[in-house]
């Protein structure tokens, strides 16, 4: 539904988003100003962010350098998307890194990098944006948690254990605004095709293990996840529309599993 048609799901809404520049955020960007939304898009990636924002159109969207980890950025952030569109119905938590490595070979060093992104930085965007989205009248939090929040995965102990964090700060965030108008729920994605997960990605995402070729991947989720396929961030960023529109509008504290199938089990054959 394009947002000209003026009956878009999100129309008159302004949403921020984290790890905006690609991937799901990427996509979610696309679909809700699609949906009629405008959007604030935060992230490390300047270059790649900034033409997202120019593609959509300034009347769409605006991007902004955003670190996660410094509540400075969220302040600033959440003023510019005030002082660009007006106020914040929405807050989009998708920033986030992904670690490699076994519990016993895990630095400290790296164990913290990953919490001080992925959790610290979950904890900031909604500390600092949920009190824009109350005085906007109330609104929604989408916070991006993982399948591994939920279920056991070798070598990613300090991304579970962040997203399972995640997972319990949505719950009580929902409790505790859920009398200020404003809806919290996470996003469980399993694997999804995205750049972080991608092995042409290795050396970016400075994973410690040999993922494997792309061929040697496609067989491994046909295998394992009962859809027979790794799943596309546009089917998240769907989700991430359902939980920000009014279809969601009795939904708060939920974690929403988006994984092909892959939590309901293991199949023998």
């Amino acid at each position: 539904m394009g947002s000209g048609s003026g009956t878009g799901r999100l129309d008159g809404r302004v949403v921020i988003i984290s790890g905006g520049a690609r991937g799901q955020g990427e996509q979610a960007a696309r679909l809700f100003t699609a949906e009629g939304a405008r959007v604030v898009l935060g992230d490390l990636l300047d270059d790649e962010g900034k033409r997202l924002a120019e593609e959509l159109g300034p009347e769409r969207a605006v991007y902004t350098h955003l670190d996660v980890r410094e509540e400075a950025d969220w302040e600033r952030m959440s003023e510019l998307a005030v002082e660009r569109f007006g106020k914040v119905d929405g807050l989009l938590n998708n920033a986030g890194i992904l670690r490699f490595s076994g519990l016993t070979d895990t630095s400290l060093a790296e164990y913290r990098q990953v919490v001080d992104v992925n959790q610290v930085g979950c904890f900031l965007g909604m500390k600092t944006v949920a009190p824009h989205i109350e005085a906007a009248g109330g609104g929604t939090i989408v916070n991006t948690a993982s399948y591994t929040a939920l279920a056991g995965m070798a070598f990613v102990a300090s991304y579970a254990a962040t997203k399972a964090a995640i997972v319990g700060m949505t719950r009580v965030a929902a409790m505790e605004l859920a009398g200020r108008g404003v809806r919290v729920n996470a996003m469980c994605p399993g694997a999804i095709d995205t750049p972080m997960t991608n092995p042409s990605q290795v050396a970016e995402n400075g994973l410690a293990v040999d993922q494997g070729s792309q061929a040697e991947l496609d067989a491994l989720y046909a295998k394992v996840v009962p859809q027979g396929r790794i799943g596309r961030p546009e089917e998240v960023a769907r989700l991430a529309l359902f939980l920000t529109s009014d279809d969601s509008s009795y939904v708060t504290g939920q974690p929403f599993v988006v994984d092909g199938g892959w939590l309901a089990g293991v199949s023998l054959f």
